[in-house]
C-alpha cells in the first residue's frame, strides 16, 4: 500500500503521541511537523523536521504541497480553530488511530480525532471532529462525543453519556450511564460524576461536585433559555 504524506500540527507532547500513532496505522507517512514556537523551527523531532509555523502553511501548501494534516494540540479551543483554517485552505484532515484501540464496527468518526493505544469504543458511539480519545480510555455503547473534546487517560464513560463540544474528561474519571457533560465543562481527575455537570462548569471528587463557574439554579437555567415574556406583559405592550 502506498503511503501518504501528511503533517502534524504541533509538536509538543501530543503531536509526539500522534507521530508514534500515524507510522503504526500503514496509511500515512509524516513529513513534518509545524509549530508555532519560532524555536523549534529546523529541528527534529523523533527525526521528523519542524518545517515552520502556522502562519507560513498556506505557502507551505504550494511548495510542497501540503495536503493533508492533523491537529495534535491538547488545548481543545486551539484544536477546533486551526482544524476549521486548515479546512478554509483546502487541506483534509485525517485521523490518527492506534492499532491496539479497538472500536467497534458501527462507530461513527468525524475527521482529525486521535484515539490512542488501549481506548474502547463501543457500539453505536458518534465521536466528533476534533476530538481526542486518550490512552486506555473506554466509551461505552450509544455515547456521543463533541466536537472539539478530550477524554483523558483512563477515564471511563458508561452508555449512553453525552460529553459535549469542548469538555474535557480528567484522567481516570468516571462517568455513569445517560449523565450529560455540559460543553466546554471540566470533569476532574478521578472524579466521579453521576449526574449532569452543568456547561462551562468544573467538577470534581466522588461523587463530583461543583467547584467552579456556574451553578445548575434557577437564574442559570433561565440563562441558557429564551426569554418568555409572561401573559400580563404582552398584553401590556399592547396597549395603546
Amino acid at each position: 500500500m502506498n503511503k501518504r504524506a501528511c503533517f502534524i500540527i504541533g509538536c509538543g507532547g501530543h503531536g509526539r503521541v500522534v507521530l508514534d500513532i500515524l507510522p503504526q496505522g500503514g496509511a500515512y507517512e509524516v513529513f513534518g511537523f509545524v509549530d508555532s514556537n519560532p524555536d523549534m523551527g529546523g529541528r527534529r523531532i523523533d527525526g521528523v523536521r519542524v518545517l515552520g509555523s502556522p502562519d507560513e502553511i498556506q505557502d507551505l501548501k504550494v511548495a510542497i504541497p501540503l495536503e493533508m494534516a492533523i491537529v495534535a494540540i491538547g488545548d481543545n479551543g486551539v484544536r477546533r480553530e486551526m482544524a476549521h483554517q486548515l479546512h478554509q485552505w483546502g487541506i483534509q484532515t485525517i485521523n490518527a488511530i492506534h492499532p491496539s484501540a479497538n472500536l467497534a464496527s458501527n462507530v461513527t468518526l468525524g475527521s482529525n480525532i486521535v484515539i490512542a493505544a488501549g481506548a474502547l469504543v463501543c457500539a453505536h458511539c458518534q465521536i466528533g471532529d476534533s476530538v481526542i480519545l486518550n490512552t486506555g480510555c473506554i466509551v461505552d455503547h450509544e455515547s456521543m462525543i463533541g466536537t472539539a473534546t478530550h477524554v483523558c487517560p483512563g477515564a471511563r464513560l458508561a452508555g449512553r453519556v453525552t460529553v459535549e463540544s469542548g469538555a474535557f474528561v480528567g484522567i481516570g474519571a468516571t462517568v455513569i450511564q445517560n449523565v450529560r457533560v455540559g460543553y466546554e465543562a471540566v470533569v476532574g481527575a478521578g472524579a466521579v460524576v453521576i449526574e449532569d455537570v452543568p456547561p462551562m462548569s468544573t467538577v470534581a471528587g466522588v461523587p463530583a461536585k461543583i467547584i467552579k463557574g456556574p451553578s445548575a439554579d434557577a437564574m442559570y437555567r433561565s440563562w441558557l433559555l429564551p426569554e418568555r415574556p409572561t401573559v400580563e406583559a404582552f398584553a401590556a405592550s399592547q396597549r395603546p
